[in-house]
Order: C-alpha cells, then structure tokens, then sequence
C-alpha cells in the first residue's frame, strides 16, 4: 500500500540553520500520525514542505506517491491543511466561508453547496452554519477552519498545532471532531505542542529534535522505553512507610522514599500488580493515603528523547 507520506534524507536550510537535516519519515494510510519536538526541531518546516510552502534543499518527498518537488500543483491537490490561528472571513456565515473555498478549488457552484453542505453536517456546523462567523466561539471557529481543510476531499489532513490557544472546551470539541474524521478513515498528519493531544490522537508519534527523527512508535511504544509501570504508595508515617515496604518486598524490588512518604515497586503486569499490592498491603493492615498505578508520560518521553533549544526557525 503507498504511504501517504513518504521522506527520504529531507533536508532544508534557511541560512546556516539545517532546519530539516537528513529527515525519513514514513506515513502509512488510515492513520493519526503526530509530530512532537522542540520548538525549533523542524516539525512546521516539515509540514509546510508536504503542503509544498516550502522547496526542499535536498531528499525526496512523496505524498500519495507523487513527487512534491517534480508535481507540486498535484500534491496540492490531495491535500487539505488547518493552521494554528483559524484563516476563515469573520464577517462571512460558516456556510458562505465554506462555499468560497470550494469554489477556490475549482468547485462549481452546485458542488460547491454539496461539497459545504456536507462538511458542515459532518463537523456538527449545521446549527450556526448561517451566523456570521465573527458570533462563533473559538472552538466552533477552530472546527469551521478545518472544515475549510476538508470541502477538497483531501487525501491527507495537515493539522499544524490546530489547538493552539483554544481554551479546554474548544479543544475537546476539536478532538472530537479530528476523532469523527479519523474513524471515517482520513489519513492525518498533526504537529502539537500538547503531548497530551498527540497521546489522545495519534496512533504513531514521530519525534523531531534537530532536523532528524529522534524516536517514533505508538505512544506505547514510546512510553516503555523509558521504564515500565509503577505502583506507587502513599503513607501517613515513617512507620507506615516501613510497613508498606515489607509488605510489597515479596511481589517485587521497591524503593521507598523517607522524605515523601512514598513507596514505589515496578508493575511489570500493570493493573494485575497492582491489585496485588492493594491486597498485600491490606493483610498487612498497612495504613495508607493513596495507591496508584502510575504510567510513564508522553511529556517524560518528550524530556528524555529531545535537547534542541529554540531555534528558527521551526
């Protein structure tokens, strides 16, 4: 099956800065592909070479199979891209914004309506499609942004930090939205500064630092190579503290830790450790504030793999 994404040795400069430095990347179809880095990795750079913004300096660039350098007005064709700040005309309705975009991709004026008709009943618009867009909260504006993304019928959604400044509320409704998008089979690529969207979405997390991939897997797959599970125990006492380290020796090596209070042992079979931990601790009438099972983070990932400090540009 072709990648939707294909780069190969990608790289790009802008003056003496290597923003793209020997980059391979390979997006399979019918997947939430996220990019994750430092400010300054590469991520924005890279997505604006798909989108064809911007000309590679070297490395070959596939989307969909066709060549992004040799056929750029192609690959424009098979893409759809959302930015970080909404590029819809406030003092148009949703529905007008929508049908002006079609037409911009050479709708005619009947497929145009269709064509808006249909992303604004996919995108849960329908109701405020004929208000002025400027009496949209951020949230609702954010999700007809990426509707303008989608009346092309692209093959690829480029979602480049499309969250960035919405506030809880507007974010889970465009989560939610990406989410319906996903599971209607479109193929997306996102760039996020929030780990915890990458970690909701994505089904693989390609992680940039300096230009190159430093790390990618499902965010599983991440996660476990910086360690596995651990169950986490919280006493009221040095004694208790103790206590609960005796308890848990026999299921598994622990840490305890005087100044916080804190017992740790590794969970190697995660919520089966610690079911056993809760019951060792309770034959042993230990008494105790808290007990968790506590997973690694994409954000620890994130702290470990990367080093790049802000460069620009991204």
């Amino acid at each position: 099956m072709t990648p939707v994404v294909e780069a190969s040795g990608l790289v790009k400069r802008f003056g003496d800065v290597r923003a793209l430095d020997g980059l391979d990347l390979v997006a399979e179809p019918g997947r939430v592909v996220a990019l994750l880095g430092p400010n300054g990795a590469g991520k924005t750079t890279f997505v604006r070479a798909v989108a064809t913004l911007v000309r590679p300096d070297g490395g070959t660039l596939r989307v969909d199979g066709v060549d992004a350098a040799r056929e750029p007005g192609r690959v424009r064709r098979l893409i759809g891209l959302a930015g970080q700040y909404a590029a819809v005309e406030a003092a148009m309705t949703g529905r007008e914004n929508l049908e002006m975009v079609a037409r911009l991709f050479g709708q005619n004026r009947r497929t145009a309506r269709a064509s808006a008709a249909a992303v604004l009943e996919r995108l849960s618009l329908a109701e405020v499609a004929d208000r002025l867009v400027r009496t949209y909260s951020g949230g609702t504006r954010r999700r007809l942004d990426l509707g303008a993304s989608l009346v092309g019928a692209p093959r690829l959604l480029l979602l480049d930090e499309p969250t960035t400044g919405l506030d809880p509320r507007g974010r889970i409704e465009l989560w939610d939205a990406i989410g319906d998008l996903v599971a209607d089979g479109a193929n997306v690529l996102l760039t996020t500064q929030y780990l915890d969207e990458a970690d909701r979405l994505a089904d693989r997390v390609v992680i940039i630092d300096r230009g190159r991939v430093a790390a990618e897997g499902t965010p599983r797959e991440l996660k476990s190579r910086i360690g596995g599970d651990l169950v986490e125990v919280h006493v009221r006492d040095r004694a208790a503290l103790a206590s609960a380290a005796r308890a848990l020796e026999p299921i598994a090596p622990v840490h305890a830790d005087p100044p916080s209070l804190l017992v740790t042992m590794p969970a190697g079979n995660g919520p089966d450790d610690l079911l056993r931990a809760v019951r060792a601790l309770a034959d042993h009438h230990v008494p105790v504030e808290d007990v968790t099972l506590r997973r690694p983070t994409l954000d620890e990932v994130f702290l470990t793999l990367t080093t790049t400090p802000d460069r620009t540009p991204a």
